[in-house]
This record gives C-alpha cells, structure tokens and sequence, in this order.
C-alpha cells in the first residue's frame, strides 16, 4: 500500500513554505524533510529560494516526498500543501499560486478561514488559519514549529511523533532549553488549528501562472539595467514586519530624537515648531508606517517609553500612519 496517499504526475508529494527571513522557513521545511525521511522511510528532498540573507526578505521553503528517487530540484509550482508564515506577504506574492484545486493553504492569522478565502480568492480546497504567531510569543518559541504542528494535521501521513525526534534532535545539543517549549508549541499547533473545506467544481484543475517574460538568455534585459529601481515614493517595507511595529505615544516623547538615529530606514515624521519660549525646534509627529519593518531599535532606545511593542493588526499601520512632510526650516 502507498505511504503517499496523493501524487502528481511525477508521483511526488509537494509542499511549498511563504515566509520572510527570520520566521524559520528554511529550517521548517529542512525538519519537514528530516521527519519524513527518518520517520516514515519516504525519500524526501528539500531546499529553499531567498535573495539577500536578512530578516524581512521573502523565502519560499520546498518540500517533495516520493516512494522512488528524486530526481527534480526545481522549485513547487503545483502544491498540494502551501504553508503561510507571514500574513502581510498577501500585499506583493500570489502565495495560493498554483495550489490543486483540493490542496491545503494554512496561514498564520488571527482571521477565520473565510476572511482569507475571500482575501485570496480561493475556489476550493481547504483553508486553514493558525495564530502561530501568538503560540510562539507565549511560548517563547518561533512561528515555525507552531507551523509545522498545524501542516501535520493535514499531511497525515506523516508521523508527529517523528516529528518531535527531529525537533530533539534539531535543538538538544546547542539549546537544551528550547526543547520542551518547541514540542509544546508543535502541539499547540496541531491542536489549535481551525479550517474549512470548500467543495472544488468538477474538473477543476491546478492553475499556475508563471511570471511573464521569462527571462532567459534571449529575453534578459540589457546587463546592468535596473527594471525596478528603488525609490521614495513606491518603497513598502511593511511586508518586513514579523507581526511587530513599535507604537507611538506623543505624550510622553521629550523630541529627543534618539529613535531618529538609531532608525535604519528614515520612518519618523518631524515638524519644525517653536517651543515655549518661542524658539525654532523639531517636534515628533509619528511615524510613517510605510517604511518601517518592525526592527524595534526605536524602542529600545526610547527613555521615556514614547515607543512601545505593539503587535500589529490589520488597518493599525493605515490608520496611525503619519505620512512624511517636507518642512523648509526657516533660517
């Protein structure tokens, strides 16, 4: 009897992992591999796709599972299992990209499984939401192990207890400490999630959309040409944002400026006023959420406790966000 109880024409099992540095995809889907390779006997292969190695950069995590060899390396574009880590990553990837019409999606949210259908447009398949992001704070752990708990919930045919091996072996020897908090964030995990299965049409198919052109020895653009430069105007750094924004309380800001400085990106928004005594100063409005990707350096610099952790909720950064203004500062 097949250990696989779904294949593709190849006869693989795929899984794909959306993430940004920091939120351990890569190590996710690395365990993932090991727990069904050492757990089950299956042959499994697994690599990940990022560019500049730094938190806040998008991570793609690939997966195969197969009875027989593995010869294929190229990325997942036809899924049957997509695991989200990280909500804002809906604004700039097509994260559900491919997925078979009675595949498996499961995001870290605090949405129900119809807010994110309907968020992603989603024809069918099964929509799963998990709060990893809220397991592993309270935990002390990190999303990905919240993750893969709620992934074994649907790829069954895995064995969790596999799982937890790996995850002692993967932590053990350098970080004894980390053990039992990440086993009990697995099963948080596996236990918490909730879902929602939409019927597929019949004779629906996967749909995968490449990017267009693809680029290749005839079609790249001339060497050296920047197709989309950086600037001030289009530059979104949200998407960076691990689940964390620092909050700003103008009432207790003294106009230090000390989060100005140790601020990497330029997000705090100042206007020239005069202060009591009738003299031209500098005085923090807020912050321009835009640009701003969660690092918190501005919180911990901060004396006075202007600017504290705030876990980030839809709308938040919309409805707070101060746009810069350019102020000529009089002479």
């Amino acid at each position: 009897m097949s250990k696989l109880p779904i294949k593709n024409e190849l006869g693989f099992f795929e899984i794909r992992l959306e993430s940004i540095g920091g939120l351990g995809a890569h190590l996710a889907g690395k365990m993932l591999a090991e727990a069904g390779v050492l757990g089950l006997g299956l042959n499994g292969a697994h690599f990940s796709s990022y560019g500049s190695e730094k938190k806040g950069s998008p991570v793609k995590s690939f997966i195969r599972f197969g009875e027989g060899e593995i010869r294929a390396s190229s990325p997942v574009e036809r899924p049957h299992i997509v695991g989200v880590f990280h909500e804002n990553l809906f604004k700039t990837i097509d994260v559900a990209n491919g997925l078979y019409p009675d595949g498996v999606i499961i995001v870290n949210t605090t949405k129900s499984p119809d807010e994110i259908r309907e968020k992603l447009h989603i024809k069918s398949g099964t929509v799963a939401v998990i709060d990893a992001l809220g397991i592993s704070v309270e935990e002390k752990t990190r999303v990905n192990t919240a993750m893969l708990g709620a992934l074994f919930r649907f790829a069954d045919f895995l064995n969790p207890e596999a799982m937890k091996n790996v995850i002692r072996a993967t932590f053990e020897e350098k970080y004894p400490k980390l053990v039992d908090s990440n086993i009990r964030t697995f099963d948080r995990g596996f236990n918490e999630v909730k879902f929602k299965t939409y019927e597929a049409e019949e004779g629906a198919k996967a749909e995968y959309v490449r990017p267009k052109p693809v680029l290749g020895y005839e079609t790249q653009p001339i060497g050296g040409v920047i197709l989309n430069p950086g600037n001030s105007i289009l530059k979104d750094l949200s998407g960076s944002r691990e689940g964390f924004l620092p909050a700003f309380e103008i009432e207790k800001c003294i106009n230090c400026a000390s989060c100005d400085i140790a601020c990497p990106d330029g997000c705090f928004v100042w206007e020239e006023k005069e202060d009591k005594k009738g003299r031209p100063q500098l005085f923090l409005q807020g912050i321009d959420y835009q640009y701003c990707k969660g690092c918190l350096k501005c919180v911990t610099v901060c004396p006075t406790q202007a600017l504290t952790t705030l876990r980030e909720t839809e709308g938040y950064a919309d409805e707070h966000r101060v746009p810069h203004q350019f102020v000529l500062a009089s002479n």
